[in-house]
Parts: structure tokens; C-alpha cells; sequence
């Protein structure tokens, strides 16, 4: 399977299962939604009365009564409702689209970090079939009687540490293509070729474009949004509670044979409950207290993005710093040293020692130099999600 970065994180979304489990909570949210549009049921009732004395029964004395009756919410209540559930479904939407942000992260910090290990490796099978080179020379020479046993041996060590570093890179290349296959939902036994190169390319984004769009447009700032004004919507409904709902019924009444001279009666009732005590104000104070808990939240969210944009940012631009130093010819200076060294050791010209400092030295700056390829680009995704938007320039 081939992938580039783009299609890792297509799939991912697709596949994942704690994406899968953030989205039910849009779906119970989106059935509060629907509880809230609905009006209260009308209520039926039938009922009976008898004097079952002097041979008085319910069929010649007594009465049958039917009534429905149906509440009607004042004050604005039912639409208070919706209100709240619909901020109640923002939230909930805004707190998926942040699992999914987080877990962007993740997905391409797997993917790089899988480069990182190969760009690894390449460097360290390059280092280790160069010195087998140098070792199958020296070991004529040894033969010969060029070189002394001890740097025979020298390079043979040289020779291991290479080797070394070829199976930890190895190693580190295998632990960071599963973790990626994990959170894709691959198979081991699917073969997975990563397109994407672990490259330099140059950002210089705006930090005040930045900040702005993190304070505006981040999910989890936006579910925090949405919270404050859920439980403002909220408020609003337990202070229309302190108004009675009213009751509205009609019914109809059918007597016996000997019952008095009405023998079918219609009956009207209006029921208003007379709020003497209860006035709810306990849930005023709760929904009070809960707008008060809400707006420290988001104050708390604000502060954090603000503070994770300003230290990604930072981190970028030294980040970027290094990278461009290593290119402006650190780079390629510690290559040629190792050749011009190799080339000064095989004509007499240097010693063995000589060859093993450049080969450290131009070993050490070529990881180096990876390292900070892959930090930048770590630093770029971080930026990304502390911004919660891709950065392209």
C-alpha cells in the first residue's frame, strides 16, 4: 500500500476507532435536539361514578366522565429548550472536529517519525558499506604489511558501530511504521510504502494571522463557545419556570336513567399552579453558578491556545533557523571532508585516525541534520494543530 501524508490521514478518518466513538456524542446530542422540539402529550382520562344503594347502579344512576387535558408551556420555555440543545449539538460537533484535530497529529507524527527511521537507516547502510570498503583495502594491506595490525582492528570496530546503528534505525523504522499502522488500522501483513518525503520547505506564516484564526476557529474554543451559551440558554429557562404553565381540559359526561334532568353534560377546566413557594430558584442559582463555571473554562481554553500558537511559533522559526544552517553548506562540507579525508588515508597522505575523526564528524552532522529536518517538520504540524488549521506559507 502506498501512501502519501494526505492519504494516511484520509484513511485514518475513515478508519479510526475513537473517531467512531467521539461522533456518537453528535448523535445523542442530536437526539436532545429532537426531545426538545416536541410539545407535551395531551392526557386522556375516563372516569366513574355510582351510588350502589337501593338497588342504584352504575347503569341506571351513575355517570361516566371523559376528559382530555393539554399543558401549554409559557414564557418562551419550549423555545429555551431548543436553544440549548442546538448549542448543546455545536459542542458536541466542535468536540469531534478537536478529537479529530488532536488525532491529525498523531497521524502525522507517525508518518514522519516512520521517514525519520529510514532517512536513518540510509545514512547508517551508507556509512556501513562505505567502511566495508575500507576495510576489505586495509585488510590487503594488513597482508601486505602496509598497516599495522591495531588500525586493522580500528576499523573493524568502526565497521560494528555502523553496523549497530543500522539494526537500532532498523528497529526504530519498525516501531514507528506500527504505531502509524495502529492508528490507520492496517495489518502487519499489509506492506505500507510511505510517499511523502521528510523535505525542507519553507513556512513563514503570519503570527497575528495565526493567533486570530486560533481564537476564532479552534474546535475546542469553539465548543467551549458553544457551552457558555448553552448554559445561558439554560439560565434563560429556569427563570421562565418562575411562570406557571396552564392547563387546558374539556370533557363530557353521560348519566344513567335516573340520574338528575341534565343526562349529558361538556365540562371546561383551566389549571394555572400558583407559584407560592416554588419559584425554582435553586435552578436559577445552578444555571448561574454553571455560566460563571463555563466562561472560566473558555477563559482558561483561550489562554492555553494563545500560549501553544506563541511557543509553536517560536519553536518553528529556531527550528527553521537550524535547518537552513546545515544548508547553507555545513552539509555538504562534512561530506567532502570524509572523502577528501578517505582519499588522503588511501594515498599516505592521512592518517587512520584522521579517517575516523571525519567519518565520526561527518556522520554526526549528517544525523544532526535529520534530526533538525524532522524537528522542523514536527514543529510545523505542532504549530498546525495549536492553530488547528494546515499552515501552507
Amino acid at each position: 500500500m502506498r501512501l502519501s501524508l494526505e492519504e494516511a490521514i484520509g484513511l485514518f478518518v475513515q478508519q479510526n476507532l475513537d473517531l467512531l466513538i467521539a461522533k456518537y456524542g453528535i448523535e445523542s446530542s442530536k437526539g436532545e435536539q429532537l426531545t426538545a422540539r416536541l410539545f407535551p402529550n395531551p392526557v386522556a382520562s375516563l372516569g366513574g361514578v355510582s351510588s350502589p344503594v337501593q338497588g342504584r347502579t352504575l347503569g341506571n344512576s351513575g355517570q361516566l366522565t371523559s376528559q382530555i387535558q393539554q399543558l401549554f408551556e409559557l414564557a418562551g420555555k419550549r423555545g429555551y429548550r431548543i436553544e440549548s440543545a442546538e448549542f448543546g449539538l455545536h459542542s458536541a460537533e466542535a468536540g469531534f472536529e478537536d478529537a479529530v484535530r488532536q488525532l491529525r497529529f498523531a497521524v502525522k507524527d507517525a508518518y514522519y517519525r516512520t521517514q525519520l527511521a529510514r532517512r536513518r537507516l540510509v545514512l547508517a547502510e551508507e556509512n556501513r558499506d562505505r567502511f566495508s570498503r575500507i576495510l576489505e583495502v586495509n585488510t590487503i594491506r594488513f597482508k601486505k604489511g602496509y598497516i599495522a595490525e591495531v588500525d586493522l582492528i580500528r576499523i573493524r570496530l568502526q565497521l560494528i558501530d555502523f553496523q549497530t546503528q543500522v539494526i537500532q534505525a532498523i528497529q526504530e523504522s519498525e516501531s514507528a511504521r506500527s504505531d502509524l499502522r495502529q492508528l490507520l488500522r492496517l495489518s502487519p501483513a499489509i506492506p505500507v510504502e510511505l510517499t511523502t518525503e521528510l523535505e525542507y520547505q519553507r513556512v513563514d506564516p503570519d503570527i497575528v494571522k495565526l493567533r486570530m484564526l486560533a481564537s476564532d476557529h479552534r474546535p475546542d474554543v469553539r465548543a467551549k463557545r458553544s457551552t457558555l451559551s448553552q448554559r445561558e440558554a439554560e439560565l434563560r429557562l429556569a427563570k421562565a419556570y418562575r411562570i406557571p404553565d396552564v392547563t387546558v381540559g374539556a370533557g363530557y359526561a353521560v348519566q344513567g336513567s335516573h340520574g338528575p334532568d341534565n343526562s349529558n353534560q361538556m365540562a371546561f377546566s383551566l389549571g394555572v399552579p400558583l407559584p407560592l413557594f416554588n419559584r425554582n430558584q435553586g435552578k436559577i442559582m445552578q444555571a448561574e453558578a454553571s455560566i460563571q463555571t463555563a466562561g472560566a473554562e473558555l477563559s482558561k481554553t483561550l489562554n492555553q491556545v494563545e500560549n501553544q500558537v506563541e511557543v509553536a511559533y517560536r519553536n518553528l522559526l529556531e527550528s527553521r533557523r537550524l535547518v537552513e544552517a546545515f544548508l547553507g553548506g555545513v552539509l555538504d562540507d562534512a561530506r567532502l571532508t570524509f572523502t577528501i579525508a578517505e582519499r588522503a588515508y588511501d594515498r599516505g597522505g592521512a592518517t587512520l585516525i584522521d579517517l575516523l575523526d571525519a567519518a565520526r564528524t561527518s556522520r554526526t552532522i549528517q544525523q544532526n541534520y535529520i534530526e533538525a529536518l524532522f524537528n522542523y517538520q514536527r514543529n510545523l504540524i505542532q504549530l498546525e494543530s495549536a492553530v488547528g488549521a494546515d499552515i501552507t506559507s
